[in-house]
């Protein structure tokens, strides 16, 4: 099954303001985030390529030293349109199955890959991870590509769900702990902050922090 993970990456200074921290230090977070999320992408035998859709001139720069795919979004019209970008890409090349992801799961591991992958079917199938709060959509996976519209930005988890299944039977909502923690504000930082799975990279944001 050939794969992709799509990563739509905002501008760092447009990002994360729910943070309510200096925009150099949203910067330095964006980047240690986007890193990190390559990183483990980089390394999961179920993923064959990484796509980031992004203008942010310093995302381009972490995401030429995991071999990603850049897709430059001029515009950054939103999520659904760097989505679409995406998908055009792995239409023309041949991609069979598409990972979703925001750049701010920086808890994320392999087997949370593996894990969602379980609920795969064939011959067509959606599996969503909600966010935390059950107000966004922090994976979505689909076979084909294009197999429905993506609704980021707007309840997306809940329109997802009821698209996905418009397309196909093989709809899975898949709660997985780390994808579901994304950094949105304080919360969610200090959340992060405060579980021990991966203590290098806590520091790290402790560092930008201080």
């Amino acid at each position: 099954m050939k794969t992709a993970a799509v990563i739509p990456v905002k501008t760092f200074s447009n990002a994360k303001t729910r943070l309510q921290l200096p925009s150099e230090k949203i910067e330095e977070l964006c980047k240690v985030m986007l890193e990190e999320i390559l990183q483990v992408l980089s390394i999961s035998p179920k993923i064959e390529k990484i796509i980031i859709v992004t203008k942010e001139k310093k995302a381009v720069e972490i995401a030429k030293k995991f071999n990603a795919v850049i897709i430059i979004d001029e515009k950054e019209e939103s999520v659904n349109q760097a989505v679409s970008l995406a998908e055009e890409y792995l239409l023309e090349n041949n991609f069979v199955a598409s990972m979703v992801f925001p750049q701010d799961i920086p808890g994320i591991k392999t087997q949370d890959i593996d894990f969602m992958l379980n609920y795969k079917t064939h011959p067509n199938f959606a599996i969503i991870v909600p966010s935390r709060k059950f107000d966004g959509t922090n994976a979505l996976v689909r076979m084909p590509v294009n197999l429905m519209e993506t609704h980021y930005d707007d309840d997306s988890y809940r329109n997802h769900m009821a698209t996905a299944k418009e397309h196909t039977r093989n709809v899975a909502m898949v709660f997985v702990k780390r994808i579901m923690l994304d950094i949105d504000d304080k919360e969610d930082l200090e959340l992060f902050l405060k579980q021990n799975e991966k203590p290098d990279l806590v520091e790290k944001i402790k560092k930008i922090l201080n």
